[in-house]
């Protein structure tokens, strides 16, 4: 929806041209940041907002490592969608980048959504997140999540107690997985959002490369193929990604970093059988998100604690901006 649009405009100071053939359209749309603790259902929201994935998603913890940047447009405006990691206690200097990212959202947007889940124990991490946000100078909206887990009337209950710590500007119950209130949501998102410009043409959703969704996805299915202690210690680095000539095919070699020997035994699995795994589920989504074949061959190797080597979590990806 353009709220005002000006078309060759000119304007005239004295014998000069101070504006000359200038068209600017005005939309309603800015940013917007998404936080909350690990497993709130962040990413799962944002791709459904989206509809199509570019937030990985799994029952892990800590699954989302950077900021990711998605774009939904509509004919009421652009909404930017800032997908931040889970905040938890730092153990390692990727874990400190990780909250460190997330924490600094609240610096680069207009509106804060804040995702819980449907409780009314609302633990210390919670409240220290009600503290900061009862500071923040934006809009705060408290997005209830996972509703159809819960009756309605122990929905009254968590809003009660969530009333009870901090302010917030609207609360919308959701269920990311199955898309109830989306709409509510986006509607009550655009409510606050400040009048500016359309940032992004209609047809961009993230502003993400391919080679970093790429990346993400395969890591996606070895966080969900692989048993607990070894996720949080992987990256995936993509080392060649090339179309070729014909255009129809994409050549990709990718590997997984891990930290331990024993790691990247289990990674590959008995007759190199997980590794394949990993690497044909990954294929699917990304043919899914290139729309052509992808030819993937994957590697695993060793970097000993990484995750506490400022400059290996660098290399890897993880930069603060």
């Amino acid at each position: 929806m353009e709220l005002l649009q000006l078309i060759d405009l000119t304007k005239h100071y004295k014998n000069k041209h101070a504006v000359d053939g200038i068209t600017i359209d005005i939309h309603k749309g800015d940013v917007f940041g998404l936080l909350g603790e690990n497993g709130a259902g962040k990413s799962t929201l944002m791709n459904g907002i989206i509809g199509q994935k570019i937030a990985i998603t799994s029952n892990k913890p800590q699954t989302t490592r950077n900021k990711i940047q998605t774009v939904y447009t509509c004919e009421k405006g652009q909404i930017i969608f800032l997908d931040t990691p889970g905040i938890h206690k730092a153990k390692n200097k990727l874990g400190k980048y990780m909250v460190n990212a997330a924490t600094s959202t609240l610096n680069d947007v207009d509106i804060v959504l804040w995702l819980v889940e449907p409780s009314t124990f609302i633990g210390a991490r919670e409240q220290e997140i009600a503290k900061i946000l009862g500071n923040s100078k934006c809009p705060v909206i408290l997005v209830i999540n996972k509703i159809d887990t819960i009756k309605k009337e122990e929905l009254f209950k968590i809003i009660e107690k969530y009333n009870e710590i901090c302010r917030f500007d609207e609360i919308v119950p959701v269920s990311a997985l199955k898309g109830d209130n989306k709409d509510e949501l986006i509607d009550t998102i655009f409510k606050y959002l400040p009048y500016g410009p359309c940032y992004y043409d209609e047809d961009t959703v993230t502003d993400q490369p391919q080679r970093q969704i790429a990346a993400e996805l395969i890591r996606e299915k070895a966080l969900r193929l692989l048993s607990d202690e070894i996720p949080h210690g992987i990256a995936v680095v993509i080392d060649k990604m090339k179309i070729r000539p014909d255009g129809n095919i994409c050549d990709i070699e990718a590997s997984i970093v891990c930290e331990r020997d024993s790691h990247k035994g289990i990674i590959i699995g008995k007759g190199g059988q997980m590794l394949k795994r990993i690497g044909t589920n990954a294929r699917h989504d990304i043919e899914d998100m290139m729309e052509m074949k992808v030819n993937l061959k994957l590697w695993v190797k060793v970097r000993k604690d990484w995750r506490d080597s400022d400059t290996m979590v660098r290399n890897y990806g993880y930069k603060d901006e």
